[in-house]
C-alpha cells in the first residue's frame, strides 16, 4: 500500500476500476462454467500485489462467489425434494443484484462487504 493511500484512505481512480472488475468479473459465470469464481479468481492473483483495495475487494468478491456457488450446489441437490426449484432462482437474483451493487460501491472507492458470505480467503 503506498503512502498516499494509508494517508488519505482513498483509493485512486485506477485502483477503484480493477476493484469494479473483481466483482463484474464475476458475471463471466453467465457464460463460462464457474466464470462467476475464475473471473474474480485471475484478477485478484494479478493485482493483489499492486493494491491494497484491490487486494480486499477481489477477496470479498471471490468469497461471495464461493459462497454462492456452495449455495447454487445445495439447492440443485435440493431439487430432488422440490425446495430446491424455488430457492435456484432466488439465489440467482441475489447473486445478480449483489454482484452489481458491489462494482457500484467498489468503483466508488468503498471497500464493500457482502451479506450472507463465508470469508474463507482472509
Amino acid at each position: 500500500m503506498s503512502d498516499l493511500e494509508q494517508t488519505q484512505g482513498e483509493p485512486k481512480q485506477e485502483e477503484r476500476s480493477l476493484g469494479l472488475a473483481c466483482h463484474l468479473l464475476a458475471l463471466a459465470g453467465l457464460v463460462v462454467p464457474f466464470g462467476n469464481i475464475l473471473g474474480p479468481l485471475i484478477m485478484w492473483l494479478v493485482k493483489k500485489d499492486d493494491s491494497a483495495f484491490v487486494d480486499d475487494q477481489g477477496k470479498e468478491a471471490l468469497n461471495f462467489n464461493i459462497t454462492i456457488s456452495i449455495a447454487g450446489f445445495i439447492a440443485f441437490l435440493l431439487m430432488f425434494v422440490v425446495i430446491g426449484g424455488l430457492l435456484l432462482p432466488i439465489i440467482g437474483i441475489f447473486w445478480l443484484i449483489m454482484t452489481i451493487i458491489a462494482a457500484v460501491k467498489a468503483n466508488g472507492g468503498e471497500r464493500y462487504r457482502y451479506p450472507l458470505t463465508i470469508r474463507l480467503i482472509k
